[in-house]
């Protein structure tokens, strides 16, 4: 199934979190091989919204109180011109019936 095209995709979740050093589960470094950075946190949310959003998504097993879990797996082109394989974390909620991106990691099955 496609989710929706217009799924929030929150700033604050790409520059406070996604594009900032973290001491666990940091994933700004893994980003930045493609060329994602706090100074282009813009193209990261334009390029999951025209290259990963538009896959298609699995209901995940994952259950949960607020709303339906999805996956979405592909290839995030960089900026740079290196494709990342990843894994991203949706879900619809159940009050609003809107979609948002929750967050995304490597692929380490594709490597």
């Amino acid at each position: 199934m496609k989710l929706s095209e217009d799924a929030i995709i929150a700033s604050a979740k790409l520059t406070n979190y996604l594009l900032i050093y973290r001491s666990a589960d940091d994933k700004s470094k893994f980003l930045s091989q493609a060329g994602y950075s706090l100074d282009n946190w813009q193209q990261l949310e334009a390029d999951l919204r025209n290259q990963i959003l538009t896959l298609e998504a699995i209901p995940s097993e994952e259950t949960n109180r607020f709303g339906d879990v999805y996956e979405i797996r592909g290839l995030l082109k960089g900026p740079n011109g290196l494709s990342l394989s990843i894994i991203t974390i949706w879900m619809t909620e159940y009050e609003t019936g809107q979609t948002k991106f929750v967050t995304l990691y490597p692929n380490k099955e594709v490597e």
